[in-house]
């Protein structure tokens, strides 16, 4: 009895094996490109596998109203939203950061027109890549792109802005190394070639010399010879890093520093761009915020009205901007 189930069995797998042969036949295929196939498609998955995306959307509100309070004060509404984007790739040779962030806040207090709070939009770029796996030191590519939306005044006056959409705008490209033992968390990257571009397409701004391009020339009568000029390229070294990591549950630290100085314009006159965030999350959907930015740029002279009515040039200023809120995120 055994035999005769034994000797059924090996039929049926061979009328099976020789059918799935006349089926791949048909098809024009053969056992080979079949496994080609399924070795394609493993491959396909396991670079989908390797990319990470990230979606954040964020709003914060901020209101004060009063209504026969004996103290006084003034009613007030404001807001920020806030979008995060990130496609990133990593295997174990190599990765490449790319990241669009936009931040627009808005301040309506009573009495007063509406006026901006914040304003930034920032693509970025990073690629690295090491020799083996044993080394943390990857050679390194980066890009970067920084502007703003609307135009910028020194409140109250509105009449004349004193930025604007691509005015200025700055790009930063080079190439240098990085060190990512973890790389989610900690980079540091050293660049001696960076080639930094400020852009000023507002005439009227690049007429004054905003923002470090050479300004127009005029003759005694204050008439413009020549129109000034709407980029300025400069070529340095850069030198940044960034630190992520929760320094207790649910409250989460974000430090970026950013250092530049140029080889030909002032070398040794650094400028610093330093960004340093706390964020405290409530629950999935709300979370507060600490966040202070620290900003030198030697080419960015502030200016103001004397007695006289004259435009006087003060020179270059540190800034600095902080910011406290509570707000409502979505992660998609």
């Amino acid at each position: 009895m055994k035999f005769y189930l034994t000797l059924i069995t090996l039929l049926f797998l061979t009328i099976n094996h020789a059918n799935a042969q006349q089926v791949l036949l048909h098809f024009g295929l053969d056992s080979k490109a079949l496994t080609g196939m399924v070795y394609a498609k493993k491959a396909r998955d396991e670079r989908a596998s390797r990319w990470t995306q990230k979606n954040v959307i964020g709003l914060d509100l901020s209101e004060v109203a009063f209504v026969n309070w004996n103290s006084g004060g003034s009613n007030s509404v404001s807001g920020l939203a806030e979008l995060n984007l990130a496609r990133n790739y990593s295997d174990s040779k190599m990765n490449w950061r790319n990241t669009i962030k936009a931040r627009y806040g808005v301040n309506s207090q009573q009495g007063q027109e509406l006026r901006k709070t914040d304003d930034q939009l920032e693509l970025k770029s990073e690629f690295g890549y090491r020799r083996d796996t044993v080394s943390n030191w990857y050679y390194s590519a980066r890009f970067s792109f920084n502007t703003q939306f609307t135009n910028g005044y020194s409140y109250p006056d509105t009449s004349n802005p004193i930025s604007q959409f691509m005015a200025p705008a700055y790009i930063f490209t080079g190439v240098g190394f990085e060190y990512g033992k973890r790389i989610e968390s900690l980079t540091l990257y050293a660049s001696p070639l960076t080639y930094r571009s400020t852009f000023v397409l507002d005439q009227e701004l690049a007429n004054r010399g905003a923002f470090g391009v050479k300004e127009a020339v005029r003759d005694e009568n204050d008439n413009i010879i020549k129109e000034g000029e709407n980029v300025r390229s400069e070529l340095g070294i850069l030198l940044s890093g960034s630190f992520k990591t929760d320094i207790m549950q649910n409250v989460r630290l974000i430090n970026d520093l950013r250092l530049y100085t140029d080889y030909l314009n002032s070398f040794g006159n650094i400028d610093v761009d330093w960004e340093l965030n706390l964020n405290f999350k409530v629950n999935t959907y709300v979370v507060a915020k600490v966040g202070s930015y620290l900003k030198y740029d030697n080419d960015i002279k502030l200016s103001e009205t004397n007695a006289d009515g004259e435009e006087e040039v003060l020179g270059a200023r540190t800034q600095w901007k902080q910011q406290l809120g509570i707000g409502v995120i979505v992660d998609f």
